[in-house]
């Protein structure tokens, strides 16, 4: 099997055997990614120099036995997380030369743990989008094709670089953040598993902001296992961040294979929404029977308030997004346009530095939040999250976890949807509910549409028990045997 091919769990035991060395294994991705990366663009910026070089040191470690859980494994990091003196844009123009002097907290954990970055991965601008297709860098290409058609798919967004690398084997895994289903949606178009963790599981320093109470790191990877090990090394405490939680992390890969006998899993009735595609559903109904040969109980449960999801997320992200991005102003942070006066200035920058979408959301973030405004849409919105988070507390009161597709469809061609951004924010009618609950969520990829395209399922667990997830995300793995890989990749392209 080619080094590309592995999961990260069948590496790190070939690096300890001997099989292979560090420098050999990064260097098959790096080669991957200077063959592909012109066409698929996942990354913005790559770092294979210095990837090989840690790779040698990483080789050292191990020949000492000294080796770390990530010693020598090459990743790619969403750029969106900070890495000191590495350019980090969050693909955008207002930050195409910033390169922070310091690291995020959940980089900085890899590195700790012997990981190697080979490059940072593209994005929508700042994490808004559902496709891929607003980054100040170009849009990415999934690395899937549909049958007998050679049009260029969208990998789902955000977290869309990080999921189009992956799946084609220019990392073994990734980082991304979720704030409405930014890692779930581009793991089910892309065909691997993405995991949300809970809020406040991972720390947010060092990730540049788009929606604060949102936001959620978390790790993308082609098997679960991959995922565990991943979350293992990224999460924990965090002093420099208020909302990161003080709690134990359990050994997430001792999770995955854990019997599922008598848990119960239940199946919201709102998410048999209009626009599910049948071979969606068809899937949803494999994976209920998977999950009952697994031994699980099927419950039917109800989120009534899931319908206000989507109209209240587009409420509370943009009011945060349009504070959180105030800063980039071209005085303290952003690249600078000048002008014949401050407020000249402030416009020029802020005009060139943000793309359409960014600066759609920030208008309505801005107007949800001015005066007069702010009790009838920010603050109803707010009363309508806690309604969507009470529905889930109950209903995990009668079950243990909760089944629902990822993704309305399968992955689109770029330019399909583009002209009309409502019917683009309905990609994340599935992802969001758990994004306004803080609840952790995962999306398994569990076999091919008839296009030929991967379709996920969505596991969502109770706060902190990602462990469960993982439990019933490897059962899914198993029972879909989802062995599938895409038209583009690695081993394609020598």
């Amino acid at each position: 099997m080619s080094l590309t091919e592995l999961t990260i769990a069948d590496a790190a035991a070939g690096l300890r055997a001997r099989k292979f060395s560090a420098v050999e294994l990064v260097r098959a991705h790096t080669d991957a990614i200077a063959a592909l990366n012109p066409r698929l663009n996942a990354y913005i910026t790559t770092t294979s120099d210095a990837a090989l070089q840690a790779a040698a040191h990483a080789d050292e470690a191990l020949a000492k036995g000294e080796a770390r859980p990530l010693s020598g494994i090459p990743l790619g990091i969403k750029d969106l997380f900070c890495t000191s003196g590495v350019r980090t844009t969050a693909a955008s123009n207002i930050l195409k030369n910033f390169a922070p002097p310091y690291e995020s907290t959940v980089t900085a954990n890899l590195l700790r743990d012997g990981a190697v970055f080979v490059g940072k991965t593209n994005l929508d601008e700042f994490a808004m989008g559902s496709a891929n297709i607003t980054s100040a860098f170009g849009p990415v290409e999934n690395p899937w094709k549909r049958k007998g058609d050679d049009a260029a798919l969208v990998p789902g967004g955000s977290s869309g670089g990080s999921a189009a690398a992956v799946a084609a084997g220019l990392a073994m895994g990734a980082t991304g953040t979720d704030t409405g289903g930014s890692i779930r949606q581009p793991a089910a178009y892309c065909g691997i598993v993405g995991l949300k963790p809970t809020y406040g599981r991972c720390s947010r320093f060092g990730t540049i902001a788009y929606a604060s109470s949102l936001d959620q790191a978390g790790p993308m990877a082609r098997s679960v296992q991959d995922c565990a090990i991943l979350l293992q090394s990224m999460a924990g405490f965090d002093v420099r961040d208020s909302t990161s939680v003080n709690c134990d992390v359990p050994d997430y890969s001792a999770a995955t294979g854990r019997s599922l006998k008598g848990l119960k899993v239940g199946i919201p009735a709102e998410y048999r929404a209009e626009g599910l595609s049948t071979e969606i559903e068809a899937a949803w109904q494999q994976g209920i029977e998977w999950l009952k040969a697994a031994g699980c109980e099927i419950v039917d449960v109800s989120l009534p308030h899931t319908k206000y999801g989507l109209a209240t997320y587009y409420i509370v992200a943009p009011a945060e997004c349009s504070s959180n991005l105030a800063r980039y102003d071209g005085l303290r942070f952003g690249e600078r346009v000048p002008g014949d006066t401050l407020d000249a200035m402030y416009e020029a920058t802020r005009r060139a530095g943000f793309g359409p979408e960014v600066r759609r959301r920030i208008m309505m973030g801005t107007y949800v939040l001015s005066a007069g405004y702010y009790d009838a849409y920010y603050l109803k919105a707010q009363k309508v999250r806690s309604l969507i988070r009470r529905d889930f507390t109950e209903s995990f009161q009668q079950v243990d976890l909760l089944l629902t597709p990822t993704a309305p469809t399968p992955a689109f061609a770029q330019g399909e949807q583009s002209d009309d951004p409502v019917q683009m924010y309905l990609n994340d009618i599935f992802t969001v509910p758990a994004s306004m609950a803080g609840m952790p969520a995962m999306s398994v990829p569990v076999g091919l549409g008839a296009t030929g395209l991967p379709l996920g399922l969505q596991l969502i667990g109770r706060p902190f028990d990602e462990e469960t997830l993982l439990a019933a995300g490897s059962a899914l793995e198993a029972a879909a045997g989802f062995t599938h890989r895409p038209a583009l990749r690695a081993e394609v392209a020598k």
